[in-house]
């Protein structure tokens, strides 16, 4: 059957940002090729709009020869919607669920993985001193965007964001006030220094990068829902070798474990939540040989 017009401009415009993404890869080393079709085209779009700029092809060519074209597009193509105690209920389970066990441990780790511009990390950090824990916990915050792990580094946001952060807290179980963790100055709020003490902040690529540390826990919420299945079974695959036996793994709630490859290491702690836990006795994947 003939196509239409309409389908011959969208396999061309698909076409482009194929090539697009590969120059990206190519030229700096940042590798989006395995990401969703629906988000990266919906973001190269609006690059291209933002740009003035009538065809993809120019934005490979800006990004070839443009050094500061490149901060840009990783801008756009970087997820970075992130909230202070984003889905209360979330913190909620872990607070009631997953601290307990940690609270056995005289030093744990958590991984924040995508950890973007910082908040769901400063939240972490917060439960973790309202419940005794933070001198015990190291955290690592990674993410391979340096603007937004700048952010995360400074911790301040804007001051208009600081009355639903505080709902969010309320609602995740936040035992004093949140005015207590931030200091506000014009139209921005600091987070309290003490927060950070045992965050370490670092450069850390899921789609390219091996095992970052071995770690007690890891949470990487409303990330892979932007990678396609391949990338998510590898980043799976990584999360396993990262976790401790009796680890926790924390993703996002329209994330799911339960039809990747590494299933079966692991227990479901909350379904709801999607917290999982792996178990002491993994076995091993075989795949076979095509």
């Amino acid at each position: 059957m003939k196509k239409d017009n309409s389908e011959i401009l969208n396999d061309n415009l698909n076409i482009e940002i194929e090539l697009l993404l590969e120059a990206l890869y190519r030229k700096h080393g940042y590798d989006f090729r395995n990401y969703g079709k629906a988000h990266i085209k919906r973001r190269v779009l609006h690059r291209l709009a933002a740009s003035g700029l009538n065809y993809v092809s120019d934005l490979q060519h800006k990004l070839i020869y443009d050094d500061n074209f490149l901060k840009l597009l990783l801008d756009d193509l970087s997820i970075t919607v992130t909230e202070m105690f984003r889905d209360p209920d979330f913190y909620k389970a872990v607070r009631q669920e997953v601290f307990p066990i940690l609270k056995t441990y005289p030093f744990f780790k958590i991984w924040h993985a995508g950890c973007a511009t910082g908040q769901e990390v400063y939240s972490m950090a917060i439960m973790l001193q309202e419940e005794g824990l933070l001198d015990r916990a190291q955290i690592y915050a990674t993410d391979f965007n340096n603007i937004a792990l700048k952010k995360a580094r400074d911790g301040i946001y804007p001051v208009d964001k600081i009355k639903e952060y505080t709902q969010n807290f309320q609602r995740a179980g936040g035992k004093s006030s949140f005015s207590d963790y931030y200091t506000a100055r014009y139209d921005s709020v600091i987070l309290d220094q003490s927060l950070k003490k045992n965050i370490v902040f670092a450069d850390h690529n899921l789609v390219t990068d091996s095992v970052f540390a071995e770690v007690n826990m890891i949470v990487c919420r409303n990330v892979l829902i932007y990678f396609n299945k391949n990338l998510q079974e590898r980043v799976f695959s990584l999360f396993e070798q990262s976790l401790i036996p009796g680890g926790y793994l924390c993703l996002g709630s329209k994330e799911n474990l339960r039809f990747s490859n590494i299933f079966r290491n692991f227990e479901v702690e909350n379904d709801k939540e999607k917290i999982y836990k792996k178990q002491y006795h993994t076995r091993t994947i075989k795949k076979n040989n095509v």
